[in-house]
This record gives structure tokens, sequence and C-alpha cells, in this order.
């Protein structure tokens, strides 16, 4: 597939889009970052849920930004990205989220190279994902996911790979992730209607289509969370309906074994680093991933009323019998 490069034609247009709806200070140091890439953006664009709660004329000194508004009614995971993509005719678009802050001044330079990619046989990268770090703060099994989830090597992912690595064949994260337009387009976007994981089922057409997937692990940003047991579940319950939602996506895909794997490698940093204590979290952790992760696969069969208890995302249910 002899696909142009994005450098082809010489220096390429870039975007950054930031879905908005509840931000902190973590914004601010955002654009801030931004403002200093040596890689310029040509635009920032907001989509802010809601109004209440923003001061918009703070940020009117920052040069190139733009903020557009829907309501949290109207917010989806795939459709409101796709919204903000129309808002944009660069080369590249990166997507961010809100309490992603770049670790230095190259992620966009870093993110772009990446994007210029290709795989052993020649396929183009459609898409290009940061490397997540741990915030100060993070807990210490949350840091080893961290850590496995996004290695410090970098890597092509091709349908080639798919018999190794099953389903993280088409992992990519929009909390710091940037796409060729062209390909985009070609593909039609994100899914318009989704729980949440667009950019992994975004990842997987590209992957079936012939493209390539790429994992830039010197493009950082700071992302973290410390999820409760109950946040973990319902975060994995949506997990399991995204791919159920899906077949098309991850039928056939293995997906248990890197949960299985990931639980057996964080237990072993436990016990050699002599944090013993925290193996009880980690088993229960575990558990509620899984537990959420099965009833999110099966959720056609379970109440309405049940179903509400189990998610995260309550207003995706609403238009649903």
């Amino acid at each position: 597939m002899e696909t142009e490069t994005v450098f082809d034609k010489g220096h390429p247009d870039i975007d950054v889009i930031i879905p908005v709806y509840r931000p902190d200070k973590r914004l601010a140091q955002l654009l801030a970052m931004l403002e200093k890439q040596t890689c310029p953006v040509s635009r920032i664009i907001i989509i802010k849920t809601e109004k209440d709660g923003w001061n918009e004329g703070s940020f009117r000194k920052i040069p190139n930004l733009e903020i557009h508004y829907l309501t949290k009614e109207e917010f989806d995971h795939g459709a409101t990205r796709n919204l903000a993509a129309g808002y944009s005719k660069a080369d590249i678009m990166i997507f961010m989220t809100d309490d992603a802050v770049p670790q230095d001044n190259r992620l966009v330079e870093r993110l772009a190279a990446a994007l210029d990619q290709r795989g052993p046989k020649r396929e183009p990268a459609a898409v290009a994902y940061a490397r997540q770090l741990p915030a100060r703060g993070c807990r210490t099994i949350e840091r080893y996911t961290r850590n496995f989830n996004y290695p410090d090597e970098s890597r092509i992912k091709t349908a080639d790979d798919l018999p190794k690595l099953g389903i993280k064949t088409f992992f990519a994260s929009n909390v710091c992730c940037a796409y060729r337009r062209d390909i985009f387009e070609k593909l039609g976007g994100f899914v318009d209607k989704t729980i949440f994981n667009e950019d992994m089922i975004y990842a997987a057409k590209a992957v079936k289509s012939g493209y390539a997937v790429a994992y830039a692990a010197d493009a950082r940003v700071i992302h973290s969370h410390n999820l409760s047991f109950r946040q973990q579940f319902r975060r994995n319950f949506d997990l399991g309906v995204s791919q159920a939602d899906h077949p098309e996506v991850f039928a056939g895909v293995p997906s248990e074994g890197e949960g299985i794997r990931l639980v057996k490698q964080t237990a072993g940093r436990l016990v050699k680093t002599g944090r013993w204590l925290l193996l009880p979290a980690l088993v229960i952790g575990s558990g509620c991933k899984f537990l959420g992760y099965r009833l999110g696969k099966q959720y056609r069969f379970l109440p309405k009323r049940l179903i509400l208890k189990c998610t995260g995302n309550p207003d995706y249910w609403k238009e649903r019998d």
C-alpha cells in the first residue's frame, strides 16, 4: 500500500483536539505545554460539554485556540470526536484528554514522526499514540499497570501481530493519539455511537484495512488515575459492553490473556520489591476488573436496572431499550 507519508509534501499542518467536561488545573498546564512545542500546532480545538463551570475568558490569550460547545446529552465518545475532526482541516489531528500533560516540548514532533513510519510490509501508520507516565502520587499498582501498557520501547503493530499480541494489536489511547487525516476520512472516522473505546475500534479498523498502529514511547504525557475498586469494575464493565457491541472488531481476538499476564507480572514485581501488603489489593482490584468485564460482555442478558448500577456511563443507556 504505497500511500504517501505525511511529510511527502513538506511540513504537515497539525491540530490538537481536546474534549472537555469538568477540567482542573491540568488543562491549563496542557495548553501551556502545547505553546512550547518544537513542532508548532496550527490550532487547538476544544469541544466543551456544557458551559457551566467554565471561564472562557481565561484562555483568550492562547493563540489559535477555538472553543465549541455541546450539551451533555449530545456528548458521545465517538461522535463528539468526529464533530471536532470536522472543525479541523489539518494533515494530522492529535486527540488528547484535558488531564494529559505533555512531559516535554517534543511531544507533537515525536507523534508526527511516528506517523511517518511503516510496518514490515510497508503498511502506512494510520495512528500513533503516546506513552502515558504515572503522575506524582500515583499508587504503586497503577504505576506498574502504566509501565505494562506503555513500555519504554516503541513499536509498529500490524495484522501480522495478531497471533502474538491478540487484542493488544489494536491498543491505542485517545488520552494522546495522533491520526492522519487522509486515512481517517478514508476509514470513516470513529464509530458514531459507543460507550467508549472508540480509539481501539478505529485502530482495529485501520489494522484490518492494511494500515499500521504506531506506539511512540518517546512521545510522553503525564496521565494516571487512582481508581477505586468500584470505578475499576465500572470501567471494565463498559469495556466489555464496547466489545460486545462490536463483534466485527473483537470477536475471535483473544483478550483475557493480556489481563492475566498483567496480574502475574505485577504480582511478581510486588514480591520482588517487598511490597507484599499490596497483593490483596491487586487480587481484589483484578477480580473487580474481570467481573466487570465479563458482565459487560453479557450485558444483553442483564436487566436495565442492574446495567445502570454497573456502568460508568449512565447517559449512554438513555436512548437504549
